[in-house]
């Protein structure tokens, strides 16, 4: 029989946390490379894209990330401790930078998805691509420090 990492009970909120991440990773890729492939066009298609991929796909993904951490974070008594492992400081921090970046980039690219109705908007829209770009070296650092776990 082989033995377990971590109690059965924890499986489902850890899956949670981890189903979101994925998706949000996913999202952020996804819109980031509609960005760079739509980058020279002035009529933004690819860029207004990259933005409702923000919008529709990554900020749902990041609200269930988080649920997901917190009731991990729970389940795991690690709010039991008296001071939290390094890895989940660093999760902290990637996620809540992460969330400011998000909401700046979905404000700017709302914006700019507004003016790109009358002809404009694209620089807008531009820079909430590389927001999603931003974000991706931020939720790489945080799988990191999720699966190396350093103390």
């Amino acid at each position: 029989m082989l033995a377990s990492i971590r109690p059965d009970d924890i499986n489902l909120a850890l899956f949670v946390h981890v189903l979101g991440a994925m998706t949000l990773v996913g999202a952020l890729v996804t819109s980031a490379s509609a960005a760079v492939v739509g980058w020279r066009d002035t009529t933004g298609p690819l860029l207004r894209l990259s933005y409702k991929t923000l919008l529709f796909l990554a900020l749902p993904a990041y609200i269930v990330m988080r649920i997901g951490a917190e009731w991990t974070y729970v389940k795991e008594n690690l709010d039991e401790l008296d001071e939290d492992p390094a890895w989940v400081g660093i999760g902290y921090i990637t996620a809540d930078l992460g969330a400011l970046l998000l909401l700046l980039g979905l404000i700017i690219g709302g914006v700019g998805l507004y003016r790109s109705r009358s002809g404009g908007g694209v620089g807008l829209l531009k820079a909430s691509a590389v927001i999603a770009m931003i974000l991706i070296v931020f939720y790489v650092i945080a799988v990191w420090a999720m699966g190396a776990k350093p103390d």
